[in-house]
């Protein structure tokens, strides 16, 4: 049911995946680390009699072969932007889990009137609350190590299954176990040296991205958004929530999907389809 196809935005050839009639809205999906579009693939599959679906890979990642020289959020949201105009994308709901979470906001902050509604994934925002208490969690520890310079490459390249199945485990929901195919699949997607490089890179960028965030601290966001975690991951939305009505967004709800941990549209994909479907009604 999928079309694949490269879209050049800039020189660069994005790999997107999209389903669905051309004449329905678009949902447009971002992907995490560490995945790629297959991420959502389940989500679209729940989405497509009703919208046109889209997901991409980051690029540098997965079979967006060439990477960005700067892998900040809002740099990323200038290719996604690239995209939405080459394909005459119309009433768009831009969702991203974890990084493709922080892409969307930075979406949002950069073009406030480009988007119909967005949801924003199982993910803390750089610079926006509660980001300081995220970062000194001594069980965020990886957020340093990744941001080391060229070393986390040279101890993850050709360990990339052992090393991202130890996060496939533990944050996952309870009970829930990401099958042995899709870990292999993920893996592939980054066993390129410069798609490892460019993982990583999505937060050797969290310090601009701290600083773009504080720099459009008072745009204003009109656009409809929803804030989506899993049950598992524990998480005082409230605090979530008064961070992004602090920083502008003006009409933001949350939902929390059960029996779910970090990876909600893995692990619960209908569920996450539901609450799509839902917010998008309730927004027209």
């Amino acid at each position: 049911m999928f079309t694949h196809r490269e879209v050049h935005v800039k020189e660069v050839p994005i790999h997107v995946v999209e389903a669905g009639p051309i004449s329905k809205p678009t949902v447009f999906l971002i992907h995490g680390w560490p995945t790629c579009w297959l991420e959502f693939e389940g989500v679209m599959h729940r989405l497509a009699e009703e919208y046109h679906v889209i997901a991409i890979d980051i690029p540098g990642i997965g079979n967006s072969v060439i990477p960005l020289q700067s892998y900040s959020k809002r740099n990323i949201a200038e290719y996604v932007r690239g995209i939405m105009d080459h394909m005459n994308l119309q009433d768009v709901t831009l969702v991203g889990c974890d990084a493709g979470g922080q892409v969307t906001y930075a979406f949002l902050k950069s073009f406030p009137d480009r988007l119909s509604r967005a949801v924003v994934m199982n993910v803390a925002i750089p610079g926006v609350d509660p980001w300081n208490e995220v970062k000194s969690n001594p069980y965020i520890w990886h957020f340093g190590f990744h941001n080391v310079p060229e070393l986390p490459e040279i101890l993850v390249s050709g360990k990339e299954l052992s090393y991202f199945s130890f996060f496939y485990n533990v944050l996952a929901g309870k009970g829930k176990r990401m099958s042995d195919a899709r870990r292999t699949l993920y893996a592939e997607a980054y066993s390129r040296l410069d798609a490892l490089k460019a993982g990583f890179d999505l937060y050797r960028s969290f310090h601009e991205d701290e600083q773009d965030n504080a720099a459009s601290k008072h745009v204003t966001v009109s656009t409809p958004v929803l804030y989506l975690r899993g049950s598992d991951e524990n998480t005082d939305i409230e605090k979530y929530l008064a961070g992004f009505r602090e920083n502008g967004l003006q009409q933001i709800k949350a939902t929390t999907i059960e029996n779910c941990g970090h990876f909600s549209a893995e692990e619960q994909p209908e569920r996450v389809a539901m609450a799509i479907k839902e917010f998008i009604h309730s927004s027209l």
